[in-house]
């Protein structure tokens, strides 16, 4: 997003489900320019089958009637009234898994930001992360952007989610390619940006035999400083990226516990995050700490990867649909 909001590539997940209010969604993004295109992309992974009369079909000719029905129904939603006075297409894709052929099919055309719907399930107020989603999160090295509700962006507030100390080993340019892509979209959906971080107590572990080791505070003037020093960094951050006061917000908790009270302080529109690609436990904690933020906020939420992340998807696919046929009576 750094050279500006030119072309955005929405995941369709299901063509079916897709809801008037990210269709509304979209539209605000293009601020009404033609200058701004759009693609409905769907991916096709699941395999066919082909019923037995008449003989099996060619895998091709199967393959290709099911991609143009997709894409006719994609063609039917670029056609709706908030979307047809816009430059949108429509494109389908075999291709497994979905984040893979998403990935792959932003990346080929040169996508600045990457939309979806956050999955919503039967019985279940709040919308959750799915396995697509979160290997979106993690892989995708366009920003992009989880749509959690259908209110449209009226002057939105952007609230960037920030670490000056870049705590749990964050690269030092992640802050800065936060703030760039906060900025960015507040201007372009004429908002503004707001700016968090939320800071811990300093505290000294000490090993004992029997158990975890043990959280001891350390005196008031040591906490003082070191909070002393916190506010430094974040105010000095902020008045680089030209944040004003009013719109900075330094709290004392744990980033879950203090994100849902500063979104709903400040209105925000969007929450933008920072996301770096772990493996093995780290990756599993970090997914359920991801997962529990997202399941509470009622804004969009933004993610970012620091620069020159590499994602590992590969550029072409390596898997191919197959077609399955049931065996005769």
């Amino acid at each position: 997003m750094r050279k500006g909001l030119r072309r955005i590539l929405f995941a369709v997940r299901d063509v079916e489900t897709v809801t008037p209010g990210a269709l509304r969604k979209l539209a605000d993004l293009t601020q009404g320019s033609t200058a701004v295109k759009i693609e409905l992309y769907h991916a096709l992974t699941e395999s066919v089958v082909v019923p037995p009369p008449g003989g099996a079909p060619k895998l091709n000719e199967v393959l290709d009637a099911v991609a143009t029905e997709q894409r006719q129904r994609l063609a039917k939603l670029a056609r709706t009234p908030a979307l047809r006075d816009l430059r949108v297409e429509v494109q389908v894709d075999w291709d497994y898994p979905a984040h893979e052929a998403v990935i792959r099919r932003a990346v080929a055309i040169g996508a600045d930001l990457v939309v979806g719907e956050a999955h919503h399930h039967a019985g279940i107020a709040r919308p959750f992360l799915q396995n697509t989603d979160w290997e979106l999160i993690r892989q995708c090295p366009i920003p992009l952007l989880l749509l959690k509700n259908g209110r449209r962006y009226r002057k939105p507030v952007v609230l960037a989610a920030v670490d000056p100390f870049h705590a749990g080993d964050k690269p030092a340019s992640l802050d800065k390619a936060l703030l760039a892509a906060g900025a960015q979209l507040a201007d372009h959906l004429g908002g503004t940006l707001h700016l968090m971080h939320a800071w811990l107590p300093m505290t000294a572990l000490v090993p004992t035999a029997a158990s975890a080791p043990v959280p001891i505070y350390l005196p008031d003037d040591v906490e003082a400083e070191h909070e002393k020093q916190t506010r430094k960094a974040f105010d000095q951050l902020a008045a680089r990226a030209g944040i004003k006061p009013a719109a900075r917000h330094l709290v004392l908790g744990s980033v879950t516990e203090s994100m849902e009270a500063v979104t709903k302080r400040c209105r925000a529109s969007i929450v933008v995050m920072g996301a770096i690609s772990r493996r093995g436990l780290q990756r599993l904690v970090i997914g359920n700490t991801a997962e529990r933020m997202f399941g509470h906020l009622d804004c969009d939420l933004l993610v970012v990867k620091p620069p020159g992340f590499r994602s590992p998807v590969p550029a072409r696919k390596t898997a191919r649909p197959r077609l399955i046929a049931p065996l005769p009576i």
